[in-house]
């Protein structure tokens, strides 16, 4: 059973995090879901003669590490993102630990809308930051199985 927060148990302050290792494999996956084989993600020759000088991973695959957080964790199953704002701050390469943390910043009880700070880490360094406004079950709709 699937189990999140419903907007009533949400608090101001809450945080949930997310760590996962870059893999070869991911990038292959990611760039088949996406579509998107651009060579500095695919090519190591073409990579290393771009700014970045080895491959760097996809920029929404570490979005997408912060979607896993607020769809799984905080808020969690049933929540529905209505938007996020990600600014991407350095690249991240296959082998990095990137640490996906989500942190409710405000709600907004008569829509049953959470505001969420978001960033992306790899070890002290911020990689991604932004923001998510997610519409989260109320504490009824959830125990009725609903939205």
């Amino acid at each position: 059973m699937y189990r999140g927060y419903c907007f009533e148990e949400l608090e101001v302050g809450m945080t949930a995090s997310f760590g996962k290792t870059v893999t070869e494999a991911d990038l292959a996956n990611f760039a088949g879901v996406s579509t998107d084989f651009n060579p500095l993600h695919m090519d190591a020759e073409f990579a290393a003669g771009s700014r970045f000088k080895q491959r760097i991973a996809h920029g929404m695959l570490s979005g997408a590490y912060l979607s896993a957080v607020l769809g799984m964790q905080l808020p969690g199953p049933g929540a529905v993102y209505l938007e996020q704002s990600l600014r991407f701050r350095a690249p991240v390469h296959i082998g990095d630990r990137v640490v996906s943390r989500v942190e409710v910043t405000e709600l907004m009880p008569e829509k049953n809308i959470a505001t969420f700070r978001t960033e992306c880490l790899v070890g002290k360094k911020r990689v991604i930051s932004g923001e998510a406004i997610l519409m989260v079950p109320s504490k009824a709709a959830q125990e009725a199985g609903g939205e």
